[in-house]
């Protein structure tokens, strides 16, 4: 699989990211946007767009912590059991960045993806995990005519009492969504859960709101403590029967 390391300007600087594109063939190819976990660019993410890649996806994998500069790739099973390595990644890390910021970011992603020859980017795909399944909602309300999939897994602060809370956007969204929550989840509740299919719902999108029963949250991801490899392999399948629908062009056409 080919990746390559890339710098992308934004409005507040140069973020990293990192592309990954399918061994065979020469492009252009379909693209997904791939927002990381609060745990950060490191090697299972890699690993995790690498193979989102080889099923013929152009792959655009953002650290949307680039503001704090270079970092060491976290170990989960470190951060979970060490109180100061948990506190930093929330003060720290996820701090980092917001709503707005993220935003931002992902304006300058798509103007940048726009210049690359090997990306289909009129339309494209978006995932995300835990905090990026937030960014990826948001993204879908804030791109409309951008973004034509959306993918949230284990999200977390999709519904919140905050004037700008990710279901609120759901009104402007034109993507397919799915959104495949975790069981006795405090970052997704059964509220939180039924308030969001509401919208989806009220607002007429397209969207698939589910909850995996018996799956915690990380459930994907396979170096957190909670991965499910049954949870992962269903998130996999369904994610890419979705991009696989709206973002590939029909056999034959």
């Amino acid at each position: 699989m080919s990746r390559q390391d890339v710098t992308i300007p934004t409005p507040d600087g140069d973020a990293r990211a990192f592309v990954f594109t399918p061994d065979a063939g020469k492009g252009p190819w379909p693209t997904v946007l791939f927002y990381m976990d609060g745990l950060a660019i490191r090697p299972t993410l890699f690993d995790m767009a690498e193979r989102l890649a080889s099923n013929g996806y152009y792959v655009l994998l953002p650290d949307m912590f680039w503001r704090l500069g270079g970092y060491e790739p976290m170990v989960p099973a470190d951060v979970f059991s060490d109180p100061d390595k948990r506190q930093a990644l929330f003060s720290k890390f996820i701090g980092s960045t917001d709503g707005e910021k993220s935003m931002r970011d992902t304006a300058a992603f798509l103007a940048w993806l726009d210049k690359q020859p090997q990306a289909k980017a009129d339309r494209i795909g978006a995932v995300g995990y835990c905090m990026g399944g937030m960014m990826t909602l948001r993204a879908a309300g804030t791109f409309p005519d951008r973004v034509a999939a959306a993918a949230a897994f284990h999200a977390g602060q999709v519904v919140t009492d905050q004037p700008d809370s990710p279901h609120l956007l759901a009104p402007k969204i034109k993507a397919k969504v799915l959104v495949a929550g975790a069981d006795n989840d405090p970052y997704f509740t059964e509220d939180q859960f039924e308030t969001l299919k509401a919208a989806m719902q009220d607002a007429g999108v397209d969207a698939e709101v589910t909850i995996y029963r018996g799956a915690l949250h990380g459930y994907a991801p396979p170096d957190l403590p909670v991965y499910n490899p049954e949870a992962a392999e269903r998130h996999w399948r369904e994610m890419l029967a979705l991009f696989d629908e709206t973002l590939k062009e029909p056999v034959g056409a």
